[in-house]
């Protein structure tokens, strides 16, 4: 298994996802997507918001939902 580095780049998350990066901008000014830190002028994902997000994102049904 690959390793990845705790912080990701926009591009990198984009590649990831299967979206544009400027998906990702928009989603950003929505706070639809994937949470995001700045790092000084950067704008840096963790890997673990990125999964956290996929995961809120499943349609599957969650176990004690009515």
């Amino acid at each position: 298994m690959e390793q990845r580095n705790p912080l990701a780049a926009t591009p990198e998350v984009a590649a990831y996802l299967g979206v544009p990066v400027q998906t990702l901008y928009v989603w950003r000014t929505k706070s639809e997507g994937p949470r995001a830190v700045r790092v000084g002028k950067h704008l840096r994902y963790r890997w673990s918001d990125v999964d956290a997000w996929i995961e809120s994102q499943s349609d599957r049904p969650r176990v004690g939902a009515a």
